[in-house]
Parts: structure tokens; C-alpha cells; sequence
């Protein structure tokens, strides 16, 4: 008996306006399937559901309409077809991300590699409040990094080879911040309109703009919903590894400190944001600071 309550008590199953139903939200990384999973949800979709499914915002997939008389057999069929009964409840969800550079030319960082290994260590951990993990391979943010309560940006902070510019134009053209000017011949970058996307790099004819190493700026406390507020911008860091150290040191932090029921967006100040980041800048090398408050891509 403790079983079935286990599993109707997942994140996952949750009940319809009909509650003679239940909708069945699966794990899926990324949103990456393969196509053995795909056809496999397929059938269980058929056999348990009415044979359609639902792909949610966060990139994963939901059976409507399911009898909560058979989702304990339904549940061990998607662990067969390694996509398990997903998350939905006050834990940690399922990590969104953009294709990154394994496919948009305009990505400066590896994000699908870096959410599954953010989704082994902290998929589905019990939390006081939701926790959305989002990463967006540049500042285009097209995972809305930033209205998630963690959010990863990978940005590059372009730099001129002195003496080289020919003055063309064409990084100009290409600046949707309208940061960069020819002056003199030269081009010139206004570092506080500059949101680091490194599209000008990439524009540049004659390679004479090349970036600093990629980093990794991380967000805490945006939210969706009625009430949208952008994330507090934490700090960057250099690879992967810090990345995930400061994830888990963001979980734990909120983990002990915050109050269930109410958002993490609306506790940030209370749970003293701005102490937990000093702590954790002295904690990870090469990290940076940000301005405090400032958005993600303003000046």
C-alpha cells in the first residue's frame, strides 16, 4: 500500500479537473528522446492514455487521461523505456535547455551535455520550494533563463586585436545592442550596452575579434506566471565543474533556508542573496562578481 502512495505522491502525477483522472509528466533531460522512447511512449500513451500525449514548456512529454487505478504498472513501463515518471511538485524539475553548440551558430557553450549532468545530480530532489533549471547556450535566452529560479547563460567577452581593424563595419552591422561604433577608423565597444553574446566574433571577416575563454553567468530567483520577475544575476564562472558546484551550492542554500509556500523569488532578500553571494565567490576560483541587481544583458 505505501508503494501506491509513493507513487501517486510523485511531482509527476498529477490530477486533472476531472479527478477521475490523472496526467503523467515524464523525465526528460533536455528534452531529448530517442526514437526507441518516442515510439515507446507512444504505446504506453495508447495502452494507458487515449493515445495522445501533450509536450509541455518544459521540454518533456505528458499522457492525459489516465486511470489512477493503473499508473503504478504505467510507471514501471516508462522506467523499461528510460523515461520515468518526471517531476512537477516542490522539487527540482526537468532541466530546459536550448540546442547550445552542438547545433545554433549562435551558441558559446555546450549546454545539452551540461543539463544531463545537472539532471543525474539533481532531478527530482525534494525541495521547500519548486526549483526550474534552465540554460541558454548565449544571452538570445531562448530558454528564458532568466525566469527560472537557476538559470545558466554562456556568454563570450569579445576582444580587438589592437592595431589590426580595417574599419569595415561589418561587427557594427551585426550588434543587436548597437555597442560597438567606427571611430576614427577603429572599432570601438561600449562595454556597458555589450551583453557579451559574442556574435561580433563570429562577424568579423578578418578574425581580428577574438573572445576571451566562454563563461557561464548564473541567475537565481526569476520566475514565470502572473507575476514575472527576472533573476538576480550571482556571478560566472569558467567550466563545468564550477557550474555545478555552485548549482549544488544554490540547492543546498535554499534547501535550508527557504520557507515552503511562497516563491524563492519573494524570499531572496530575506534569505540574505547578497551574503550567500560573497560566500560563494570567495568558494570558486576565477569566479566574478556581478553588479548587485543588475538584469541579465543590461547595463
Amino acid at each position: 500500500m505505501q508503494k501506491d502512495i509513493d507513487i501517486h505522491m510523485k511531482g509527476g502525477v498529477i490530477t486533472e479537473r476531472n479527478a477521475g483522472f490523472s496526467t503523467v509528466r515524464i523525465r526528460a533531460p533536455a528534452g531529448i528522446l530517442t526514437i526507441e522512447q518516442l515510439r515507446g511512449i507512444a504505446k504506453i500513451a495508447k495502452k494507458y492514455g487515449t493515445g495522445t500525449v501533450h509536450c509541455t514548456t518544459r521540454q518533456t512529454i505528458e499522457i492525459p487521461h489516465v486511470n489512477p487505478a493503473l499508473i503504478r504498472k504505467l510507471a514501471k513501463e516508462l522506467v523499461k523505456n528510460g523515461t520515468p515518471v518526471g517531476s512537477e511538485k516542490d522539487e527540482i524539475v526537468n532541466i530546459i535547455s536550448c540546442p547550445g553548440s552542438e547545433r545554433c551558430k549562435f551558441a558559446n557553450i555546450d549546454t545539452i551535455s551540461l543539463a544531463k549532468k545537472i539532471d543525474a545530480k539533481m532531478f527530482g530532489k525534494e525541495m521547500p520550494v519548486k526549483m526550474r533549471i534552465a540554460l541558454s547556450g548565449c544571452p538570445n535566452a531562448c530558454t528564458s533563463p532568466m525566469l527560472n529560479e537557476i538559470g545558466i547563460i554562456g556568454r563570450v567577452r569579445p576582444l580587438r586585436r589592437e592595431g589590426m581593424c580595417t574599419g569595415c563595419g561589418g561587427c557594427v552591422y551585426y550588434c543587436k545592442e548597437n555597442a560597438i561604433r567606427i571611430r576614427n577608423g577603429i572599432s570601438e565597444l561600449n562595454e556597458e550596452k555589450c551583453v557579451e553574446c559574442g556574435m561580433c566574433v563570429t562577424s568579423c571577416s578578418f578574425d581580428i575579434l577574438t573572445a576571451e575563454p566562454r563563461h557561464y553567468l548564473i541567475t537565481v530567483g526569476g520566475r514565470r506566471g502572473r507575476h514575472p520577475k527576472i533573476g538576480r544575476e550571482l556571478l560566472t564562472v569558467q567550466t563545468e565543474d564550477q557550474v555545478l558546484f555552485v548549482i549544488d551550492r544554490i540547492v543546498d542554500w535554499v534547501f535550508r533556508r527557504a520557507w515552503s509556500g511562497r516563491l524563492l523569488s519573494e524570499q531572496l532578500d530575506e534569505l540574505h542573496f547578497e551574503k550567500f553571494r560573497a560566500e560563494i565567490i570567495k568558494q570558486v576560483p576565477e569566479a566574478h562578481a556581478v553588479k548587485p541587481g543588475h538584469a541579465p544583458g543590461t547595463a
